[in-house]
C-alpha cells in the first residue's frame, strides 16, 4: 500500500512538473505582412504612411537597425522562416521552390514541443500539387493558407477581381467561410484567429501554449484599399506634394529599372493602415484576456517593398534612402523591420545586430527553453541574446542571398549572388561577369562601388561567394 501511495504521488507530481511546463512557455504570435516595405512604417521613419498601433508596440519591444529576409521574394523568403536554411539549399526559386514533407519546419518543431499552432493566411510554399501543405508542416488548424500568393480581390468574393490586377484564382482563399459581399480579407482573418483564440484561450479550454503565424496577403497587390482611407491619403499626397518640384517620382537606372522616389500611392497607404488596424485588433484581444504579457511577439516582412520595375506595372512605395526593391539584393530589397516583444522579458530599445530571416527558427525555439536544433536549422543563429540586451557580436558571420531566376522586365532585377561580412557586402552579377562592393555601414543607399579601391575586399568576399555556392549546389 504504502508503495503503491509513492507510486502515485511521484506520478502526480511529474503530471504536475509538466503541466507547469508547459504553462510557462510563452505564446508566440509571428506576424507577417506580405511586401511591407523597411520605410513602409512609422518607427522607421515614414512620414506618409499611418501605423499607430505597429509602432506603439515596436517601442515596447527590441528594433533591429540591421534586419534582413533570406531572399528578395515571396516564396524562398518563407522557406527561409519556415526551415531555417538558405532557399538557394532547395534550389529556390526555381523547379524546387515547393516546401517538401521531409522539412522539419518551426511550425512542428513547436508543435512537438506542446505548442497548439494555426496559420492565418499566405502560405504560397505548395504549387500544383507540388509541395506540402501547412497540415503537413505542423500546423493543425489552417485558415486561408496554401498555393494561393495573392487573391484576385480583397474584398469579398476574393476571386472576382475588382481593381488592380490578383493573378491568382485563389483556391485557398476561397474555402474561408462565405462573409457579406464586400467584406475585406484582412478583417476576416483577424477575425477567424480572434474567434480562435476566444474558443480555445479565453476560458483555459486549452492548457497548451499557442504559436499563430499570422501572414496576411495584405499589403501586396492587387492594390485595392477601403475608399474612405483611400480618400483620406489622396488628400494627404496632395497637400505634401502640390508644391514639390519633383514633378515624376520616378527615376530610370539600368541596373534597378525605374525606381519610385517617394511615397505618394493613396491606395497602398490605405492598405498599411487597414493592416495596422487589425494589428492592433488583435494586441488589444491579447491585452484584454490576459494572454498579452506571457506572448512572444515578432513583426516583420518576407522582403522589401515593391518600388521598382522593369515596365509599366504598378509601384507601391518608396524604399529610399535604400537602393532599389523587392527583387533586388540591394538594400531595398532584402532590408525588412522588424522588432520582437515580450513584455518584461525582452528589453526595449535597437539593436544593430544582423539578423536574416533563416535566424527566426532557433530564436523561438531558444526562447522557449528548447535546445537549438543545428541539423534542422541549418543557416539559422539564434538573436536571443540581443534580445535580453547582451552584446552580440555577429561581425564575423556571412550572410548570403542567392538570386537565379530574375524578372528583368517585372522588377528591373538581374541574376546576381550576394554576401554581406560585417560592414561590408559584394554582389556578384556572375552572367554578365561583374561585381559591385559597398560598405553598407558608411553608405546603406550603395551608391560608391568601392572594387576598384579595395581589391583585396572584393577578392575576399567573391571566394566566399563561390565556396558558399558549391555547397549548397546552387542553381544558376
Amino acid at each position: 500500500m504504502i508503495i503503491k501511495l509513492l507510486l502515485l504521488t511521484l506520478l502526480l507530481n511529474l503530471n504536475f512538473i509538466e503541466e507547469k511546463s508547459i504553462k510557462e512557455k510563452p505564446n508566440i504570435l509571428f506576424f507577417l505582412v506580405d511586401d511591407l516595405g523597411w520605410y513602409d512604417v512609422g518607427f522607421q521613419g515614414s512620414k506618409f504612411y499611418e501605423t499607430p498601433f505597429i509602432d506603439s508596440l515596436a517601442n515596447r519591444g527590441m528594433k533591429f537597425e540591421n534586419a534582413y529576409s533570406a531572399h528578395p521574394r515571396c516564396v524562398p523568403s518563407r522557406y527561409g522562416i519556415m526551415t531555417g536554411k538558405y532557399p538557394a539549399r532547395t534550389k529556390s526559386p526555381g523547379p524546387g521552390s515547393q516546401l517538401l514533407k521531409s522539412e522539419y519546419t518551426i511550425a512542428e518543431a513547436l508543435r512537438d514541443n506542446g505548442y497548439s499552432t494555426l496559420i492565418s493566411g499566405k502560405w504560397h510554399l505548395s504549387r500544383n500539387d507540388r509541395g506540402s501543405s501547412p497540415e503537413e508542416q505542423g500546423f493543425q488548424k489552417n485558415f486561408g493558407g496554401g498555393d494561393s500568393g495573392v487573391p484576385k480581390s480583397y474584398f469579398y468574393p476574393y476571386n472576382i477581381q475588382k481593381r488592380g490586377k490578383g493573378n491568382e484564382n485563389a483556391p485557398d482563399i476561397t474555402k474561408l467561410p462565405e462573409v457579406e459581399e464586400g467584406y475585406h480579407l484582412t478583417d476576416q482573418l483577424t477575425d477567424l484567429t480572434l474567434n480562435w483564440l476566444e474558443e480555445n484561450y479565453t476560458n483555459k479550454v486549452n492548457k497548451k501554449p499557442f504559436f499563430i503565424y499570422l501572414s496576411h496577403y495584405e499589403v501586396h497587390t492587387p492594390f485595392e484599399g477601403k475608399l474612405d482611407l483611400e480618400e483620406k491619403y489622396k488628400n494627404k499626397a496632395e497637400k505634401i506634394y502640390q508644391n514639390t518640384d519633383l514633378k515624376n517620382p520616378f527615376l530610370f537606372e539600368t541596373t534597378t529599372g525605374e525606381t519610385k522616389l517617394r511615397q505618394d500611392n493613396h491606395i497602398y497607404a490605405a492598405m498599411i493602415e487597414n493592416l495596422d488596424n487589425n494589428f492592433g485588433r488583435v494586441i488589444n484581444f491579447l491585452k484584454e484576456n490576459n494572454l498579452y504579457k506571457n506572448t512572444v511577439i515578432v513583426f516583420t516582412s518576407d522582403h522589401g517593398g515593391l518600388s521598382n520595375r522593369g515596365n509599366g506595372r504598378p509601384l507601391a512605395t518608396s524604399n529610399l534612402p535604400l537602393r532599389a526593391g523587392k527583387g533586388h539584393n540591394y538594400e531595398g530589397g532584402i532590408k525588412v523591420p522588424l522588432f520582437v516583444v515580450w513584455e518584461n522579458k525582452i528589453k526595449k530599445g535597437w539593436t544593430n545586430t544582423v539578423v536574416t530571416g533563416t535566424d527566426h527558427y532557433p530564436t523561438l525555439l531558444e526562447l522557449i527553453g528548447e535546445n537549438i536544433m543545428e541539423e534542422k536549422h541549418l543557416d539559422g543563429l539564434s538573436f536571443k541574446n540581443s534580445l535580453m540586451g547582451k552584446n552580440q557580436d555577429n561581425s564575423k558571420r556571412p550572410i548570403y542571398w542567392h538570386s537565379p531566376r530574375p524578372r528583368p522586365q517585372s522588377t528591373g532585377d538581374l541574376a546576381n549572388t550576394t554576401v554581406r561580412l560585417g560592414d561590408f557586402k559584394l554582389l556578384d552579377f556572375y552572367k554578365e561577369g561583374r561585381v559591385e562592393l559597398y560598405n553598407i555601414k558608411k553608405d546603406q543607399g550603395e551608391t560608391i562601388n568601392l572594387v576598384d579601391k579595395m581589391p583585396k575586399k572584393k577578392n575576399e568576399l567573391l571566394n566566399l561567394i563561390n565556396k558558399w555556392r558549391v555547397s549548397v549546389e546552387a542553381i544558376e
